[in-house]
């Protein structure tokens, strides 16, 4: 895939612009071990604090420096810190797929895998996690396409989806844990070739669902959309954005926050799949209320 991206670069030189509501896009460079991977990120409340998830099983914390416009002009981190299982040991091969992370309210954080389907969670940064229950449903997943996309909401449920439905006209299913246990009762439509690999509820309450399509050798296109969720299941669709292809790289991250001036923001991290023909790149949008 990383060799198709860069033949098509090689096609033509322009630029295709973005869409509305582009705030700014900041290529992330580290000679850290371990670096880059990225598949989820979490920016808190100030803008600045964030942490970084790798689809190696590690993450990293960081913090964001910005202009006067809210731009982005630097980025500093600690260390990748590799995840652990249930003990003391690395989680390593099929079980270290970590692709979803969803910070919760008291600081602690869960965290969604592809090929072993399942949702841990972590007390903290570097502690041992705890194995929620499965659904039935996860042991059936498609290896390469399972629980990519994580998100919390106030109340503490989680809800996460995989990145196939199974069929081109079949909508997402949703699965929810709350007090204990899964549950399948949502889902969401699936439009057009649009795959999700990252989700986050917005301070506004509402959910948002990062999508991806890979257009072979005219690159990635990235769309953002946003959905109400009430007792009747997800409505209101709105698409906030659909990228042109090739303008950003393989965007699967996405966290909403307020800035000061409380405008809604989007800030999204690309997975450079390890490779050196793609970037690692921070792409931020101002949406509407």
């Amino acid at each position: 895939m990383a060799g198709l991206v860069v033949l098509a670069g090689l096609e033509g030189s322009a630029s295709p612009s973005p869409p509305p509501g582009f705030l700014g896009d900041f290529e992330w460079s580290s000679d850290m071990k371990l670096f880059g991977g990225f598949s989820g990120i979490e920016v808190a409340a100030n803008g600045r604090d964030f942490i970084a998830l790798s689809d190696r099983a590690a993450l990293t914390q960081g913090r964001i420096t910005r202009d006067a416009d809210g731009r982005i002009v630097a980025v500093s981190t600690g260390p990748m810190q590799r995840l652990k299982g249930k003990g003391d040991d690395l989680l390593q091969g099929a079980r270290a797929d970590s692709e979803g992370i969803a910070l919760a309210p008291d600081g602690s954080l869960y965290i969604s895998f592809e090929a072993v389907a399942r949702v841990l969670h972590y007390k903290s940064v570097g502690s041992s996690a705890e194995n929620l229950p499965d659904h039935p449903d996860f042991a059936h997943l498609q290896n390469n396409s399972s629980l990519e996309a994580l998100a919390i909401d106030s109340n503490g449920a989680l809800y996460t989806l995989p990145e196939r439905s199974g069929n081109r006209d079949r909508p997402f299913p949703v699965y929810r844990f709350s007090k204990g246990k899964w549950d399948k009762k949502l889902s969401i439509p699936r439009e057009g070739g649009f795959r999700p690999v990252g989700a986050d509820f917005g301070p506004d309450g509402r959910f948002y669902l990062l999508e991806r399509d890979f257009r072979g050798l005219s690159g990635f296109s990235s769309r953002l959309r946003r959905f109400d969720l009430g007792s009747k299941g997800f409505s209101n669709e709105t698409t906030l954005f659909e990228s042109p292809t090739g303008l950003f790289d393989n965007l699967e991250g996405v966290s909403i926050w307020r800035d000061s001036k409380g405008r809604l923001t989007a800030t999204m991290v690309s997975d450079n799949n390890m490779t050196i023909f793609l970037r690692t790149e921070i792409v931020e949008f101002r949406l509407p209320d």
